[in-house]
């Protein structure tokens, strides 16, 4: 079955963490061994081998850099335009990639109609992966003339903030609202008719955006507060917000988010019993909660600075999302409400976002 994964960071794996994603899995965990300077070395998940092994024939991409103010704890760049040129170098790299032939960029229908038709007919040749590209944190849009040459470089969803105060927007672990810069952001995102992705929202920033932006609305990578109570994840309201607009959420894989007594850097997926069954509670909360099966789909985050050691223990690379379809239908899916979750739902979203 044909998949579409809403949130992996690619580049970020390519460029920060040096993997060479046209190698195997298995080829980059092996040039990892005994490297240490980050603490997923040699446990990634995630390489296009593996994606092409899975059919997931299309994802939503990032672009990711941070700007942090002086004194702030988190990793980042010191200026917006620092960012802008990290995620420039990303972007040489998507490029690059589009030029090997590994990656096609998705940016309207007819982009999104040819590939999955080419990618439905390939038969044993090796096609492009599809990739709609999306920014995590807004901090390298210096300006609105930045914004502007995001969009024609193919950019297609933000989500203003990622961890902690963003320039737009407050982001997971931090408290407040979108601000006058935020405001502006939004205007001209809608404008553009740029998609708005909600994950790592703080609440005063979540209902902020939504009171000042009336374009389509996704949340990318985000589970459910009330199985998880942590801000990172949606309460019940906000959920019904974003059914209510129509929104998808992409369930997310980092173990942390998936079960509540996950205690990081202690917990093992193995000690905790962390299946894949875990993420289709959070799919089932949300469908209870809609009625219906069209408001969730995946969004791994795979390799999302965390590897195996916080993937759930029956998945040995992004490959294994195969095995969803059989876990859903043993909980009583239907062939229909399988399909959505695992492509429809995403698809039918861009048709309407983009028509």
């Amino acid at each position: 079955m044909l998949i579409v994964d809403a949130h992996l960071d690619l580049s970020m794996n390519a460029m920060e963490w040096n993997r060479d994603l046209r190698q195997s899995v298995f080829h980059i965990r092996e040039r990892e061994q005994g490297m240490t300077d980050k603490p997923d070395r040699g446990k990634g998940t995630v390489a296009f081998p593996e994606m092409r092994k899975g059919n997931i024939g299309l994802c939503v991409a990032t672009l990711i850099a941070r700007y942090v103010k002086p004194g702030y704890p988190l990793p980042g760049w010191h200026s917006q335009e620092q960012a802008w040129a990290q995620t420039q170098g990303q972007l040489a790299w998507y490029r690059a990639m589009e030029a090997e032939g590994e990656l096609t960029q998705i940016t309207d229908v007819a982009s999104l109609e040819r590939h999955l038709h080419a990618w439905e007919n390939r038969g044993e040749e090796k096609h492009p992966i599809g990739y709609i590209l999306s920014l995590e944190g807004a901090d390298s849009m210096v300006n609105m003339g930045y914004l502007e040459r995001a969009y024609e470089q193919g950019l297609r969803a933000i989500g203003p903030a990622h961890y902690g105060p963003g320039v737009y927007a407050y982001g997971t672990d931090a408290s407040g609202g979108i601000g006058e810069k935020g405001k502006e952001l939004l205007k001209n995102m809608e404008r553009l008719n740029i998609i708005l992705d909600a994950t790592h929202l703080c609440d005063e920033s979540f209902w902020e955006a939504m009171d000042h932006f009336h374009g389509q609305v996704w949340a990318s990578h985000s589970n459910c507060r009330s199985l998880v109570n942590h801000n990172r994840q949606f309460a019940d309201e906000q959920l019904k917000e974003l059914i209510q607009r129509g929104a998808v959420i992409g369930g997310v894989l980092d173990a942390w988010m998936m079960i509540p007594q996950w205690v990081r850097g202690k917990s093992t997926p193995e000690s905790e019993g962390l299946s894949l069954r875990h993420v289709i509670d959070h799919y089932d909360h949300i469908c209870q909660m809609a009625g219906n099966s069209l408001h969730v789909a995946i969004g791994t985050d795979m390799d999302g600075a965390f590897g195996k050691e916080q993937t759930p223990a029956d998945m040995e690379t992004i490959a294994d999302l195969q095995n969803l379809p059989s876990l859903l239908s043993e909980r009583g899916y239907t062939t229909e409400d399988i399909e959505n979750i695992m492509f429809r739902n995403w698809i039918r979203f861009l048709k309407n976002a983009w028509t």
